[in-house]
């Protein structure tokens, strides 16, 4: 098997080459300026931050809807046996920071 090519089809092979070499090298400039890196940069952290965001929002919801179900009954019903304690300590950690406020002051 011979590769007999005349010089046409060698200049051909070399233009073609040439071509795919000056589109490869466009590529590589186009991946390796300065922006271009530094909005890769940004759209990555900007992906990151929606991903936590969003995880952060989902256990927040979780954490909420699971605290709001030991004060609220399935049916909207608020479950007194549970409010009402809760809402004692309160007011008492409340007279407690004003009495100590008082005292401070005084």
């Amino acid at each position: 098997m011979s590769d007999a090519r005349n010089p046409a089809q060698i200049e051909a092979d070399i233009k073609s080459r040439r071509d795919q070499l000056a589109v490869t090298l466009d590529e590589i400039g186009v991946r390796l300026h300065p922006k271009t890196i530094v909005g890769d940069a940004k759209a990555k952290v900007a992906s990151a931050v929606d991903q936590s965001a969003g995880r952060a929002f989902v256990a927040v919801n979780r954490t909420v809807s699971d605290v709001k179900a030991q004060f609220v009954s399935e049916d909207g019903a608020p479950r007194l046996e549970r409010l009402v304690p809760v809402a004692l300590v309160a007011v008492g950690l409340v007279g407690l920071l004003a009495v100590s406020v008082r005292r401070r002051r005084g």
